[in-house]
């Protein structure tokens, strides 16, 4: 006779964590860490780039995935797994699931510690060497427009993770490492551009390139990345500045984007060329409605200036900006 005891029949019964566990095959239980694996949603992923973090606002597990910008909770990811078109159906089925799954095994569920974090606790600048004009040059960035950016150099950065009775400290070093700072000298993000596996270390939120808008040109381009803003500027397209977000995956606050729609005349996006950026620029068209520059040169604007004849780009992106801003 099969046992009943595990079973339940309400959804507030199953242990959120069991439903990334169970329907992502995760090979290790979650026990407050963040998890990085390939997407589901995308099975030309060949870097991880989906992450089931702990979102402390919220206090639960969600998962991101930036390879095709598909986030949500646990309920969220079922119905987009499964394609369900409701999230009654998910829930029904998680239930379902849960009942077989638990007249099979005898799932614990423990209290979980919400494990601590690196941060970056201090960091050495240093100053510009050929090795750096010689990785930012072919983007047509010197260290002219870098400094105009707040992007300094690093020698070294530390980061420091709490423990219960102290903390573990790492020093990194390495080449080609760069601070990217507010205009009031406070650091928001890291850059390693060497590093393939996590390029970017983010202190804070900010949009890129804010602190520089002049606002005395009518046009505004919001790009994918500080590099794009910088690159952007070596064009010299004299009516028109540009900002960036945290990344094309994060939507710049919509009290934000009306303030920049009143003091200029026009404002598009001009994101990477591949189906992530089209799909970032097509969520601000939908929300904003504001049209989108599409560039089919190379990855994105910096790649196209390193790829190309930088008066090639400039001649196709200001065609392209006529077009898109009704100039």
């Amino acid at each position: 006779m099969i046992s009943t005891k595990n079973i339940t029949t309400s959804f507030n019964d199953i242990p959120p964590t069991w439903i990334f566990e169970f329907y992502l095959n995760l090979s290790e239980k979650l026990n407050g860490q963040d998890v990085k694996i390939k997407s589901i949603f995308n099975v030309n992923d060949k870097t991880p780039s989906m992450y089931i973090y702990f979102n402390r606002k919220y206090n639960k597990y969600m998962f991101k995935d930036f390879s095709t910008d598909e986030s949500g909770n646990a309920v969220d990811l079922v119905r987009k797994v499964l394609n369900l078109e409701t999230s009654t159906e998910a829930i029904f089925r998680i239930i379902k699931d849960y009942d077989k799954w638990a007249t099979l095994n005898n799932y614990q569920i423990k209290d979980f510690k919400i494990q601590q974090k690196y941060k970056v606790i201090d960091l050495t600048t240093r100053v510009w060497n050929k090795d750096d004009q010689q990785y930012w040059s072919v983007y047509g960035i010197d260290s002219k427009i870098l400094d105009h950016y707040n992007v300094k150099p690093l020698s070294n950065y530390k980061l420091s993770k709490p423990t219960e009775n102290s903390s573990i400290d790492k020093l990194i070093n390495g080449q080609r490492l760069y601070g990217y700072f507010k205009s009031d000298g406070v650091l928001y993000k890291i850059y390693q551009p060497m590093v393939t596996s996590l390029k970017f270390l983010k202190m804070q939120s900010h949009i890129q390139g804010i602190d520089q808008l002049t606002y005395d040109k009518p046009y505004l381009i919001i790009c994918s990345s500080l590099k794009d803003i910088m690159s952007f500027n070596k064009l010299k397209i004299t009516n028109a500045e540009a900002i960036a977000p945290d990344s094309e995956n994060t939507l710049i606050p919509e009290t934000v984007i009306e303030n920049l729609k009143s003091k200029y005349k026009s404002i598009c996006t001009l994101f990477d060329n591949d189906a992530a950026g089209i799909k970032a620029m097509q969520k601000y068209k939908d929300k904003f409605n504001l049209p989108y520059a599409h560039l089919e040169m190379s990855k994105d604007l910096s790649d196209s200036i390193k790829d190309h004849d930088i008066k090639e780009v400039r001649n196709n992106l200001v065609g392209i900006l006529r077009n898109t801003l009704n100039i």
